[in-house]
């Protein structure tokens, strides 16, 4: 799905060869501020590196029009940004902003269920907490469908339990529609248990990279 060949960008990261695979999921781990975010960022144009190439598809990401990019490969950051209005409005403006048709209230719910989110569309979406704010984000990106989710620290403001739930969800959710899910987690339990391969990152680079971490861990 992605390959990254002598990929620099400031002295934040560099990483000589990276592929990533297509329908599999791939936590990145690391310690907080090793780049982590960095990578989720340049895999969707969010910045550009200054050295290297990056392909998606193998075709080289610089010659993809960042919009038409970001409509396949959509990236929900650490803390979402909110809108004002209702739960309804947030989730309807995403599929606005990407140029998608409005769905109906079931499908709505359904993502809502999905994140374990149990609010009423009516809801200001200004007056949830932090935790509830972070769902809203993830089930507004699910219901872009897009090919690959660039997840950032998702379920880092969820207890234990719900973080269980939504990830659980999240990945069967993938193996159903065959997407790329791409995610940085501070659990290394969470990485562990869900995914198909861990990334570790150490002061910028890859330090590490495990495969069928999930028939391992099982």
């Amino acid at each position: 799905m992605f390959k990254l060949i002598s990929v620099r960008y400031k002295d934040i990261l560099y990483i000589e060869e990276l592929e990533i695979l297509e329908n599999k999921v791939t936590c990145i781990v690391g310690e907080s501020g090793s780049g982590k975010s960095t990578l989720l960022r340049l895999l969707n144009k969010l910045i550009s590196c200054d050295s290297g190439e990056i392909f998606y598809k193998d075709c080289p990401i610089n010659d993809i029009n960042s919009i038409e990019l970001r409509r396949n490969v959509v990236m929900l950051p650490q803390q979402p940004v909110i809108f004002s209005g209702t739960i309804k409005d947030n989730l309807l403006i995403g599929l606005k902003f990407s140029d998608k048709p409005e769905v109906d209230d079931t499908k709505l719910h359904m993502v809502l269920d999905m994140v374990n989110l149990n609010k009423e569309l009516s809801t200001d979406a200004e007056k949830l907490s932090g935790g509830e704010k972070q769902r809203l984000g993830l089930a507004r990106v699910i219901l872009l469908e897009p090919e690959v989710f660039l997840l950032d620290e998702p379920s880092s403001a969820l207890d234990e339990n719900t973080e269980k739930t939504i990830i659980e969800k999240l990945v069967q959710y993938r193996e159903i529609t065959n997407k790329t899910v791409v995610m940085v987690t501070h659990s290394k339990k969470t990485a562990l248990s869900y995914s198909d391969s861990i990334i570790e990152i150490t002061k910028g680079r890859i330090s590490a990279r495990k495969e069928n971490i999930k028939n391992e861990y099982q």
